[in-house]
């Protein structure tokens, strides 16, 4: 195990956790747009991550990918927080609001990814610049991983949480427009959902990622040898 190795280590698991309360965050802000201020009086309009965490899916499960990532186990690191209050009989719209709000986390990490994205286009443009192209300070090496980093995790995220297991976002929007006694039967999935989520999620991820992240690469290539 390098020094680099850990120091990367430390970065995904801050940006996994800056991350996951951006997407808390997204729904409490977009359900307290949407009527509902539940999660706006608990105090989850923030990116403070005292109200987010949870102890497994933000904590634990994310500290074991990390460790077993040293050892040739896991894949892209994934997790997650603890889930935001809603009340849907506050929407106006109810099913439509409630979508809206599901997706809001979702998007958060989308465009977080995007900006890492960017952040890549920038550093190279940047580097494009300079009379040695090889002679890259420190500082940019580091802000480099870091986007490139932060496209990986947010990515990750989006895919995760857009799966159809409860209790991420991708099995809230399959429910709403489920039959009410199919709706009653996904709800009381329980315990399962999070064994899906750990044992099934993450080659999901994994599977969908490795292409995705091909398609990233590509594309930042195309770039530096335009």
């Amino acid at each position: 195990m390098q020094p680099t190795d850990i120091a990367i280590a430390v970065f995904e698991f801050v940006l996994l956790v800056f991350s996951l309360c951006v997407h808390e965050c997204a729904h409490a802000w977009m359900a307290s747009r949407l009527g509902d201020q539940t999660a706006r009086l608990q105090g989850r309009v923030t990116l403070n991550p005292m109200y987010h965490v949870d102890p497994v899916g933000t904590l634990l499960f994310p500290a074991l990918m990390i460790v077993g990532s040293f050892y040739g186990v896991g894949g892209f690191l994934i997790g997650w927080a603890k889930p935001t209050p809603v009340i849907t009989r506050n929407f106006k719209n109810i099913v439509r609001d409630d979508n809206l709000v599901t997706l809001a986390g979702p998007v958060s990490n989308l465009l977080l990814a995007l900006c890492g994205f960017l952040g890549l286009v920038a550093i190279i443009l940047f580097t494009r610049s300079l009379p040695d192209q090889k002679t890259l300070d420190t500082s940019v090496d580091a802000l480099g991983t870091l986007c490139d980093l932060g496209i990986q995790v947010n990515l990750a995220l989006f895919i995760f949480n857009l799966l159809p297991i409860p209790p991420l976002d991708g099995s809230h929007i399959v429910r709403n427009f489920l039959p009410y006694k199919l709706s009653n039967a996904f709800d009381h999935i329980g315990i399962l959902g999070y064994a899906l989520m750990i044992f099934v999620g993450g080659p999901v991820v994994t599977f969908l990622m490795t292409p995705t992240m091909k398609l990233v690469y590509a594309t930042l290539a195309r770039i530096q040898g335009s």
